[in-house]
């Protein structure tokens, strides 16, 4: 795979994959994911949050963020092989392991999304996305400076929420990242993705390191002249595979959100040689 056929224009490094897997691998990891919720497979589970790939301790890394590690579950290691075809891009080649080595599976109903959040430094400068079951619109967004005059046209900066300020609906933020410095944000997003389901986003670079990314609390996407933020355009809108997508953001219609699964998937660069041993210790 040449990564560089699928760079989002406007970008230098980050990529868009429709169809990273097929539908009946999407139906099998979805199917798996519902199954550990309801406690199959011995995997420990954390209601709309699952955690693949470190053990579940106090639900974050360690205080030295450093990995626990866990074996993958064969869903994502075997059969579909999603960790080897994300190794395959080459997106990884710069990190410690070569591949992720940590899976988050969220749950977004409609209506739920993320505030705009960093990762945290504990991981590699790139997270692969993988979307599952619906589609969403993804905001990558970059602090207000200091030096920006206000403007009358345009909305105040937002604040980065604590992780005790996560409202209700919204997903709790990643594991091991940086919830909040209070530092304002630019509303206005810098780039915005429409997500396919199956697709995989890959973000590097600055839009990792210095940005922030988010999912607006909607129920639909609306591509309206009017419908969408002052400034905002779909950058990917030329990458798009489904035809009810690429019609929506071409002639201005609306997607209604439906359920939407989210893999995850980073390479913490620290892991503790201890593994399996510090694992059961820690549960007793």
């Amino acid at each position: 795979m040449n990564l560089d056929d699928y760079l989002v224009p406007g970008t230098s490094s980050t990529y868009y994959i429709p169809e990273f897997v097929t539908e009946d691998e999407e139906e099998y990891l979805i199917r798996k994911k519902k199954l550990r919720n309801r406690g199959g497979g011995g995997w420990p589970t954390a209601g709309m949050l699952q955690i693949w790939g470190k053990a579940p301790v106090r639900g974050d890394l360690t205080a030295k963020k450093t990995l626990i590690p866990q074996d993958m579950p064969s869903f994502v290691s075997t059969y579909p092989d999603v960790i080897g075809r994300i190794r395959d891009t080459g997106a990884f080649m710069a990190s410690a392991h070569g591949q992720p080595n940590h899976i988050i599976m969220n749950e977004y109903a409609p209506g739920q999304g993320i505030m705009p959040h960093e990762d945290g430094p504990a991981y590699h400068p790139v997270v692969a996305t993988l979307s599952l079951g619906a589609h969403t619109v993804f905001h990558y967004y970059q602090y207000a400076s200091d030096e920006r005059p206000d403007s009358p046209n345009r909305d105040p900066p937002s604040q980065i929420p604590t992780k005790d300020a996560t409202p209700p609906g919204a997903v709790a933020t990643a594991m091991g990242g940086t919830s909040g410095t209070g530092r304002p944000i630019d509303p206005t997003p810098v780039l915005s993705l429409l997500l396919e389901p199956r697709s995989l986003v890959i973000t590097t670079a600055a839009l990792y390191t210095s940005h922030l990314h988010g999912i607006d609390e909607v129920t639909e996407d609306s591509f309206a002249p009017g419908g969408r933020s002052p400034g905002e355009k779909i950058a990917n809108a030329g990458l798009l595979h489904g035809q009810a997508e690429r019609t929506a953001v071409g002639d201005g219609g609306t997607l209604e959100r439906g359920l939407r699964y989210s893999l995850t998937c980073r390479d913490v660069e620290k892991v503790t040689a201890a593994g399996g041993a510090l694992f059961r210790k820690l549960r007793g």
